[in-house]
């Protein structure tokens, strides 16, 4: 049966903190009085105002626990119940505007418990609000229960006192049997959470992420919730154990339980009709809309749900957007987007700037009888319709997969592919390089877009979003070494001959080199791709082949340009001579969306597992300290690829360099006419005309060709691209 207890009346709004848990020196409202900093000086009521209090249908268990402010108006507090040390600011005879919602400046039917409230608020019709601390100019409309808990915790996986491990709450990322779990806390970035989930065999360093997010808060009890300066609350339900900033607006919600909602003046916050999140911290600036269910859950600045949205156990990382889907045991990157009512995603790690269409299903095909295994994805990771994946599989930077249910794990290490499942030839077909040859416009606008969208204030960690970077170029030149091996084996095994590794690198990379022609009658299949017996067939491995080893030079080019942009000096051979020199080829890191090289990763969590690094604070320090130093990394990064492919230093060589920058202006010239080309197919295909009465109007409802914004740039980009380079030459 329920467990009803009895207490004396004279109690209610008083011993918030048990006896027990309080410290000595300190009572119940320490954290209260140190939570308020609003600068108001309260006083005791005078006779008067009690008198027009009372008249006003107030009551209250004791008038001297009624303290105000010295513009404190009585006849705006009607039919309200005080219980407890209530402190009210300013009350002027003003109404509050907004959203076309009207209400008078006051405390009206409502029943308040031991609360603090600034000046100027709306209270109206609330009908229990308790143990919070109210800012300036807030309008609380309509709101059934607004009360906090002396064990409150705002969505962070900590523990006070006397509460016992079982009642933690954890965020069960990247694996659905919380193998990879993490203890949410505010202020949690990308790579926070990344680096926690990782690494899961090393104890001691788990053990320092628990330390340090238990250190980063008090374990005492009486915390009282907070709402700050101009929040709008209306019609709404439950609000429990809630912090919610300044500027923020709920409406309609019908519960929120356990819930940081980080919000200001320039990043508002929102939350619309239907609502329930328990269990979450919410970053500034995210809207949350129509229907939202979230569970265990972080959602990072400048984020949305809508429509229906399921986020459970999940990370959502920044300038994200979940509509209608629903999302399980993931740990997603910024940049995501993911829409219509049956896209589902579980059990996966994915590396930002990707998209989910209608009908992708990510995990819900179980390949064994325990849970769903893992899936990672590397940076824009685009699913297509009703593609459907199992688990295990893993996937390289920029990978598209064509509609189609995918029998088996994959495990594709070839960036920039189409995948797609032939059904008729019973074979996995992969085509490397898809985007440059066939979409450059969707690449290229992918990231222009992102970078346009990044909506952050503080960028603790820099989020890459250029398609050539660090990660892709290594993947590329991976490629390029699987590509020749694969295509010299396929060439020996035609000729009915046997071969070492060494002689079908030498042969691959000639007949790939020549061009489509020379491999056109051969089958190359990629190894160890799809968990299956039938053949992984590579096509157009011979423009995969150029595109990488054009797009690799040309990272090298385009870094090279922007160092000597950085440091300009009278002539190119200074500048030449000022490049570092050419050392190995460094491996690298999506950590939450910012590339770190590996080894910098290994000092962090060795410095981490020693104590050396205490808390969080000195990690986010040293994601700055790496942006700072990411340009020069990026630089270095690109030398050693072109010594590793050329054997050429160009810090040692003006007139490689030179040749570099000459044959860069043409790649950048193929790379725009390409982004053109792809964006008119779609002026050109008359599948896409026939629904227009003729080109007048397919024109008014798409936008001309000519005037698209993007392209129009991009064009600009290049021509000052070629400018900048031959002003070097």
């Amino acid at each position: 049966m329920n467990l009803i207890k009895k207490n004396p009346l004279q109690s209610l709004g008083y011993g918030f903190v048990e006896n027990q848990y309080l410290k000595e020196g300190k009572d119940e409202y320490f954290h209260r009085n140190r939570q308020n900093n609003s600068g108001i000086k309260y006083r005791q009521l005078t006779a008067y105002e009690i008198e027009v209090l009372v008249r006003n249908r107030n009551q209250s268990d004791d008038w001297n626990k009624l303290l105000v402010s010295d513009a404190f108006n009585p006849e705006l507090v009607k039919n309200c119940k005080f219980y407890g040390l209530v402190r009210i600011g300013k009350l002027e005879p003003y109404c509050l505007e907004f959203n076309n919602l009207k209400m008078a400046v006051g405390l009206y039917n409502s029943t308040i418990i031991s609360s603090d409230f600034g000046d100027n608020v709306v209270v109206d019709n609330v009908n229990y609000l308790s143990h919070f601390i109210i800012g300036n100019e807030v309008m609380l409309v309509n709101i059934n229960e607004l009360a906090t808990s002396s064990h409150s915790k705002f969505g962070n996986g900590i523990l006070k006192e006397g509460e016992e491990e079982k009642v933690r709450i954890w965020l069960e990322v990247c694996n659905e049997n919380g193998g990879r779990r993490i203890l949410p806390f505010d202020g949690m970035l990308p790579g926070d959470a990344y680096l926690w989930s990782r690494n899961r065999q090393d104890d001691q360093l788990q053990q320092r992420f628990v330390e340090m997010t238990n250190n980063r808060f008090s374990k005492e009890r009486g915390q009282y919730g907070q709402i700050g300066d101009r929040t709008v609350i209306k019609n709404s339900r439950i609000l429990k154990d809630v912090y919610i900033g300044s500027d923020a607006y709920i409406k309609g919600a019908n519960k929120i339980k356990n819930v940081t909602i980080h919000s200001k003046p320039d990043a508002r916050s929102q939350v619309g009709e239907g609502c329930e999140l328990v269990n979450g911290i919410i970053g500034e600036g995210c809207r949350i809309f129509y229907g939202v269910k979230a569970v265990r859950f972080i959602m990072a600045s400048h984020s949305q749900l809508k429509y229906g949205a399921r986020l459970i156990n999940s990370y959502l990382g920044n300038n994200a957007t979940i509509s209608c889907c629903e999302v399980l045991n993931s740990l997603i990157f910024p940049a995501h987007e993911q829409h219509h009512n049956n896209s589902f995603l579980c059990a996966a790690l994915v590396m930002g700037q990707s998209n989910m269409a209608a009908g992708a299903t990510i995990g819900s095909n179980h390949n064994s009888r325990a849970a769903d295994g893992e899936l990672i994805a590397g940076r824009g990771f685009w699913p297509g319709l009703c593609v459907s994946l199992k688990h295990n599989s893993r996937f390289a930077s920029f990978s598209i997969l064509a509609k189609g249910d995918y029998p088996a794990e994959l495990d594709i290490r070839l960036p920039f592919s189409l995948i797609s499942n032939d059904v008729t030839q019973d074979q996995l077909i992969v085509m490397p390089a898809y985007w440059f040859e066939y979409n450059m416009y969707a690449l290229a606008r992918n990231s222009w877009k992102y970078v346009a969208r990044d909506q952050r204030i503080e960028k603790l960690q820099h989020i890459e979003y250029d398609f050539l970077a660090p990660d892709t170029a290594n993947e590329m030149l991976e490629s390029l070494d699987i590509l020749t091996l694969a295509t010299g084996k396929a060439w020996f095994k035609q000729q009915g001959k046997e071969a070492t590794a060494r002689q079908c690198h030498t042969k691959g990379k000639r007949l790939l080199e020549e061009g489509e022609m020379a491999i056109q009658d051969l089958t190359i299949e990629l190894e160890l791709a799809e968990n299956s017996q039938r053949p992984v067939v590579i096509k157009k491995a011979a423009m995969a082949y150029q595109w990488f080893s054009r797009l690799l030079d040309y990272y090298a080019a385009k870094e090279i340009l922007l160092a000597f942009e950085r440091n300009p000096l009278s002539t190119l051979n200074r500048m030449v001579a000022k490049l570092p020199k050419a050392g190995k080829v460094s491996r690298w890191t999506n950590i939450g969306g910012q590339l770190v090289e590996a080894a910098t990763e290994e000092q962090w969590l060795s410095a981490i597992r020693s104590g050396k690094l205490k808390s969080w604070e000195e990690l986010h320090a040293r994601y700055q300290q790496e942006t700072d130093q990411y340009a020069e990394q990026k630089l270095k990064h690109a030398l050693a690829i072109y010594k590793q492919r050329h054997g050429v230093d160009l810090s040692t060589s003006s007139a490689q360099v030179r040749q570099l920058l000459e044959n860069a202006i043409s790649t950048r010239q193929l790379m725009t006419e390409k982004i053109f080309e792809s964006r008119a197919k779609d002026y050109q295909n008359e599948f896409r005309k026939m629904v227009y009465a003729n080109d007048e109007e397919m024109e008014t409802v798409v936008g001309k060709l000519k005037e698209n914004s993007f392209i129009s740039d991009e064009q600009k980009g290049f021509r000052q691209f070629k400018k900048k380079v031959e002003g070097l030459l």
